[in-house]
């Protein structure tokens, strides 16, 4: 009997109906082969067959983990093992490798954005499709190991690592453009910015008031005017407006909820997210972490109902004025507003890569 497989290799699974019903085909076909108790081996990409769940929980990990590489031949769910004929696995269209690195990624960003009942059935990710067309395409003719998305990630990388102005990755492009006409390339750093936010790496701009009044934000959105001053939300030449609209100020919001969800996404950052609970100092004279302190004691005791769920999640925030431009005679600077996660340890809490920036503040 011929096993359709080609289900096990879609990457927008929330939108696939072809995935869901492969996977409720799956599930039906495994019945027979769970063990006394009802379980049997996980085959998702974070399991890897080496864990094992009854029915239901092996549907939720397969729709929100995605089934794992490499596994054609189901040996462990009532395939035999000689059984390779009339077996059909589709790769990903455009031909590029499966295992380019992007393909974890976006399947990453898509898990963390499904709805906690997602598992009831398929949901539309149409966001996703430019993320997949450029994912799905090679960066040149014949290059099938080097996508044009992650191609475009790392040159970002190194923009950011090099600090070049946006002028200079413009004029990049349009030399990479002219050396290879071929090449799949976004034209500009513009485009190349919103393709990333829908990774999860921009942020929402968010106009101030002129004399920091308050935000143009949620019931104040569509003014124009500030309703405390009556000042102009946007900049004034010879007492009108200009032809384009320019806020005065703009704060920048870059969203913490995606960033804690990552934290949790993994078996080794979610353990260490309970780190708190267990990993207080039995020396009652030494502080080596701010749960070992009496402001944390005494908040427990007033939120005893926050306290009693060790996965909840205690942030530190810490707020400080620069300016951007390293030149100190000029007056204009901005506050950042950067978040630490005190439920990890001591020796990752403060590490770079676990400090959030949340906010930029325009200073005056």
């Amino acid at each position: 009997m011929t096993i359709d497989k080609s289900w096990t290799t879609i990457r927008r699974r929330g939108s696939s109906n072809e995935f869901w019903n492969g996977l409720q085909h799956f599930l039906q076909m495994v019945k027979p082969f769970v063990n006394d108790r009802g379980f049997i081996k996980c085959p998702c990409r974070r399991c890897l067959n080496n864990a094992s769940h009854q029915l239901e929980d092996l549907e939720s990990h397969i729709f929100r983990n995605g089934f794992m590489f490499g596994y054609n031949q189901w040996i462990h769910h009532g395939e035999p093992a000689t059984a390779n004929a009339g077996t059909t696995v589709a790769g990903p269209s455009g031909g590029i490798h499966e295992r380019d690195e992007m393909f974890d990624v976006l399947d990453d960003i898509i898990s963390e954005n499904a709805d906690e009942d997602a598992v009831g059935g398929p949901s539309s990710n149409e966001q996703y499709d430019d993320l997949f067309a450029a994912l799905r395409s090679e960066l040149y003719p014949g290059v099938s190991y080097f996508s044009s998305l992650n191609f475009l990630v790392k040159l970002m990388h190194l923009k950011v690592l090099n600090k070049w102005t946006n002028k200079s990755f413009d004029e990049l492009l349009k030399l990479l453009k002219l050396a290879f006409p071929k090449i799949d390339l976004v034209e500009s750093h513009y485009e190349a910015k919103k393709l990333m936010t829908k990774m999860g790496l921009g942020y929402n701009s968010i106009h101030v008031y002129k004399n920091d009044c308050a935000l143009f934000w949620k019931e104040n959105s569509l003014k124009d005017t500030c309703p405390v001053c009556s000042e102009s939300r946007w900049k004034l030449q010879s007492g009108k407006r200009s032809g384009k609209n320019v806020p005065h100020k703009v704060l920048r919001y870059f969203p913490v909820g995606p960033r804690l969800k990552r934290l949790f996404a993994t078996s080794k950052t979610a353990k260490l997210m309970r780190w708190h609970s267990t990993g207080k100092s039995k020396d009652n004279d030494v502080i080596r972490h701010p749960v070992d302190g009496k402001s944390w004691q005494e908040f427990d005791k007033r939120h005893p109902q926050f306290a009693g769920d060790v996965r909840n999640v205690r942030l530190g925030l810490a707020a400080d004025g620069f300016n951007p431009f390293g030149n100190m005679s000029l007056s204009y600077s901005i506050w950042h507003v950067v978040l630490t996660t005190y439920n990890l340890p001591p020796w990752i809490c403060m590490k770079a890569e676990y400090l959030m920036l949340s906010l930029l503040i325009p200073g005056p």
